[in-house]
């Protein structure tokens, strides 16, 4: 069985492509498959709570995934970028740096997807 490692930088606001790529993780994840979902860039804003946790689409996704065992990933130096703070994301979404992302991209088997 396959790992993935899916890259999402476009965050909720950039369209519709966002929520769909959370689906196809989702998707992939009930399939049986390990699934990392790595939010970078104005990616990381779909981990976000607050007002459109409860009616955005994107993050009922997201929600959905880490229900599911899906790994949410979130980068750290985007989140400083965008005066954020781990703390500020939904339970289950993990802040992580680079270099366990190159980790993961390295191990056999691990495919990358990026939007």
């Amino acid at each position: 069985m396959d790992d993935y490692l899916l890259i999402e930088s476009q965050g909720p606001w950039g369209g519709p492509g966002a929520e769909r790529f959370v689906g196809d993780a989702n998707r992939l994840r009930t399939a049986g498959h390990e699934v990392a979902l790595l939010l970078i860039e104005n990616g990381v804003t779909t981990a976000l709570t607050g007002p459109a946790d409860t009616t955005g689409t994107p993050q009922r996704a997201l929600r959905e995934f880490l229900g599911n065992g899906g790994r949410v990933w979130v980068d750290t130096f985007s989140l400083t970028h965008r005066a954020l703070v781990p703390e500020q994301l939904v339970p289950g979404a993990r802040p992580v740096e680079m270099d366990e992302v190159a980790a993961l991209l390295l191990e056999p088997g691990v495919r990358g997807v990026w939007h």
